[in-house]
């Protein structure tokens, strides 16, 4: 189809400004004013737009790195991000759910990045030209949308895009006031204590603090200004053992704000407790195969459930594909189960953003309204281990019309991604710790096997590299599930009670169908808080936008799971030994 520049199409309805009542944020009168202006054209033989959004992210954040005791990198950035969804068509058939739906047809203009100041006529430019390509990109996606279903025969039909009452929440986001020196002198002095530790290769320590927030206008009423703000410090160590396999493990702090992050002194032993720990992992023996009885101590508890469960809560629609041209979407291993049994009678979770605290804590994963200005709520996910509900989006999904206001995070194919907020999870048969390893001991001394497994920490979000996390997705899963991250930190439990800590191990078809073989639950609840992104294994740094999420979890006692070993091949021990550090 043939295209020209938006010229004849927005300009001869001149610069008319909406009827509405002025907005004092520039931003928002810009973003009304656009989408007024844009809804009135008329355009011969082209469909004209029935939905319009604005979402700006606007951020200022200072980060700084070091490793053994020298800053690597400083910066300080401040941004504004500017995505515009046009929908043509209506609610049941619009260009979205297409697998072209995210390309840009048409002109693309060359806006580099969006302005930083509130320069009204600078503003509407951008937003004109921006408005343009995306206008022209959703004629032509809907165009061929069209033409691929020609060909194309297909079951149910559901709707494109759900309907959604309009909101009105406007709030002053926060400056970014840090003390930069100091900052700078605590990572620096947290990066100094891998200096004691020779055996680490690798190592760093990282802060950064972000304040800011986004913009959501669109063309049904809503008018959404809300705050997103994040601090964390992140510390990362790599060892090799003697035969060369590579062993890591990295610790994360993180709150909303840099003043809720904890002191010097938890800092320094989270480090601390880092660096013994990938020490130890440089020691131990390679892990064997092993079929039997899995404990989940602490925060493995409730990383597995962050892992396993909270990511499959999420459904992915499938889009309209070309003829000929199939494609391999990841699933949830939960889809089509509502009304299914998939955690054992005593469990129930619910997802709640509405809690701020939990205990006298900040809960990181509060938010007041989603991505798609949708007000969330409690949700109860699963009643007496049956499923009852999905983070749910805009975008209807089988059984599913409207949004339960999940979306988190940007999408695929037009639509939002959804994710967890503060998953709670709980049982109401619960044991100690000390009789959840009782119950594991006698569990193997029953079936005749040498030792248990322990595991006390997931790679969960992933500190592995970009090449290591494909090879551990190229894996042995099977099924198709997702393949669940590896365990750091496990060990043998011999019948006597006596522990071995192992390394290079990895599960065997782990997936969500495995939940319902927890056989016993402590009555520890632990908190987890971490950054979710849209990359497997939720990889540290591995996509570009992040949402806060907190899981509160109790250890948890699976009856049947396989590890095995890994079998890559290893890299050679350094040539040369490390230099000595001195200080």
């Amino acid at each position: 189809m043939k295209f020209w520049l938006l010229a004849p199409v927005v300009l001869v309805a001149g610069l008319v400004l909406s009827a509405q009542a002025p907005v004092a944020d520039p931003m928002i009168r810009a973003m009304h004013e656009e989408i007024d202006r844009s809804r009135k054209l008329t355009v011969p033989n082209l469909e004209m737009p029935y939905f319009i959004e604005y979402l700006l992210d606007e951020n200022e954040s200072f980060g700084v790195s070091a490793t053994l005791g020298g800053l690597t990198s400083r910066r300080r950035d401040k941004f504004r991000s500017l995505d515009v969804n046009v929908r043509v068509g209506d609610y049941k058939f619009d260009n979205t759910n297409y697998i072209g739906s995210d390309f840009t047809f048409g002109s693309r203009y060359d806006l580099e990045r969006f302005p930083l100041e509130n320069s009204y006529p600078v503003l509407r430019r951008y937003l004109w030209l921006s408005t343009d390509t995306a206008y022209k990109s959703a004629i032509e996606a809907i165009a061929r949308k069209r033409a691929a279903l020609r060909n194309l025969t297909v079951g149910e039909q559901l709707n494109d895009f759900a309907h959604a009452e309009p909101v009105h929440i406007v709030h002053d986001f926060p400056k970014l006031n840090l003390n930069e020196e100091a900052w700078a002198s605590r990572v620096r002095a947290l990066s100094a204590v891998f200096g004691k530790y020779p055996d680490i290769e690798a190592s760093g320590v990282e802060f950064n603090a972000g304040e800011g927030g986004y913009y959501l206008v669109n063309s049904e009423g809503s008018e959404v200004r809300v705050p997103d703000r994040t601090a964390y410090v992140r510390a990362r160590a790599i060892a090799q053992a003697p035969d060369g396999m590579g062993v890591r493990d990295a610790v994360a702090f993180q709150a909303a704000d840099a003043a809720q992050l904890p002191g010097d002194a938890e800092f320094t032993r989270g480090v601390e407790t880092l660096a013994q720990n990938v020490t130890a992992l440089a020691h131990a023996p390679k892990g064997e195969d092993y079929s039997g009885p899995v404990l989940f101590e602490g925060v493995a508890g409730a990383q597995i459930f962050a892992e396993v469960l909270g990511r499959n809560l999420s459904l992915v629609r499938r889009p309209v594909m070309e003829p000929g041209r199939p494609g391999s979407l990841p699933v949830s291993e939960l889809d089509g189960r509502i009304g299914a049994r998939i955690l054992p009678e005593s469990f129930d979770v619910v997802d709640d953003p509405t809690q701020k605290e939990w205990r006298g804590r900040p809960l990181f994963g509060n938010f007041e309204v989603d991505r798609e200005g949708v007000v969330p709520k409690p949700l109860h996910l699963i009643e007496k281990g049956v499923l009852k509900g999905y983070l749910l989006t805009r975008q209807p999904v089988r059984g599913f019309e409207g949004s339960n206001g999940r979306a988190r995070m940007p999408g695929s194919f037009g639509a939002s991604t959804p994710g967890i907020s503060n998953l709670f999870v709980r049982s109401s048969e619960t044991m100690t710790p000390a009789e959840l390893k009782k119950k594991l001991l006698e569990l193997i001394s029953t079936r005749g096997k040498p030792f248990g497994i322990v595991v006390r920490k997931m790679d969960f979000p992933s500190s592995a590299s970009v090449d290591e996390a494909r090879r551990l997705l190229s894996g042995s899963q099977s099924g198709g599930s997702r393949p669940v991250s590896m365990p750091i930190l496990v060990y043998r439990v011999y019948p006597d009670g006596r522990e071995q800590l192992l390394r290079g191990l990895r599960f065997r078809a782990f997936n969500a169908r495995s939940l319902k073989d927890i056989i016993a639950a402590g009555d520890d609840l632990t908190t987890f808080e971490f950054l979710d992104n849209a990359a497997p294994f939720a990889l540290m740094g591995g996509a570009g936008y992040v949402s806060n999420a907190t899981v509160i979890a109790p250890s948890i006692l699976i009856d049947d799971l396989e590890l095995h070993p890994v079998e890559d091949e290893q890299p050679k021990l350094p040539v040369v030994p490390a230099p000595e550090l001195t200080h």
